[in-house]
């Protein structure tokens, strides 16, 4: 349901804009993929009536165009070799939005590119802020809050803040709407977009919803898969839980006069200013 609302709010947002709603499988990780998880995720989809425009890019297909990223970042000596260990650097760090700030032990050393090692960005003392019209205003002191954080790990894999800036930039994406999870990380990718000199989008993170243990819904924290059969109800909940007031009459609806309705519907505004919703 977590991922469903998320799902929802994008595609109302795009839909009202007369704008195109991609899908993107980020699969860049594979020793935490589930086999067969990213066709499930799109199957899900279309049985909710969620079609979206244009192919469905997968990160996994999109290395070469990282390894260019990083070649322009090397290029403009903004990166640097890191072989501090997990306990390193959690037994020196402060806490921050995305975890320990990385307290810059590699930063000033000599480079030692004797694998392995993470490839980290030399972040800057400025200020990056953005206007969410859910959340409000977030400003972050790049280096102070979030730290020079990790653009390659050790094990070659590719960082999710690299990943997502450069396909954002690559699809011409101008509205990113998501979860508030990742709101705290939205300066840093800014910052990110800055250095490789893309475009930055708007952004909208919408509230997550959470269990009665204060955990988020997803299948990580292993929370039940939506039903495929009956999409009708957990749509209109979805709607409520965004706040858009959904008639009782829609329960009746097929999927088609369900999305004329919410799409007519649909308001920003309404949503709720909480990080949080509780089922």
């Amino acid at each position: 349901m977590g991922s469903l609302l998320a799902a929802v709010g994008s595609y109302l947002q795009a839909r009202v804009n007369q704008g195109q709603w991609l899908v993107r499988i980020e699969d860049i990780d594979p020793p935490r993929e589930v086999p067969g998880a990213a066709d499930d995720i799109l199957r899900t989809l279309e049985t909710y009536g969620l079609h979206w425009d244009e192919a469905v890019l997968y990160q996994s297909d999109r290395h070469d165009a990282y390894a260019a990223a990083l070649e322009q970042l090397r290029q403009q000596q903004l990166l640097y070799p890191c072989h501090c260990s997990r306990k390193t650097i959690s037994d020196q760090a402060r806490v921050g939005v995305a975890g320990p700030i990385y307290p810059d032990i590699c930063r000033h050393k000599t480079p030692n590119y004797s694998p392995p090692y993470a490839l980290r960005i030399r972040t800057g003392e400025q200020t990056i802020g953005f206007e969410d019209p859910v959340c409000g205003p977030l400003a972050q002191n790049i280096h102070h809050d979030v730290g020079d954080f990790v653009l390659q790990r050790a094990d070659g894999l590719y960082n999710y803040q690299l990943a997502v800036v450069v396909d954002d930039a690559f699809q011409g994406i101008t509205d990113v709407v998501r979860g508030h999870d990742l709101h705290g990380l939205t300066p840093a990718q800014i910052f990110l977009q800055q250095q490789l000199g893309v475009a930055t989008p708007r952004y909208v993170h919408l509230p997550l919803l959470i269990s009665s243990q204060g955990q988020k819904l997803s299948k990580q924290n292993g929370a039940t898969a939506i039903d495929k059969h009956n999409p009708i109800p957990n749509l209109l909940k979805i709607l409520g839980y965004l706040g858009q007031e959904p008639e009782q009459e829609l329960i009746d609806a097929n999927l088609d006069e369900f999305w004329q309705w919410a799409i007519a519907h649909w308001q920003l505004s309404r949503i709720p200013r909480h990080s949080q919703i509780p089922l």
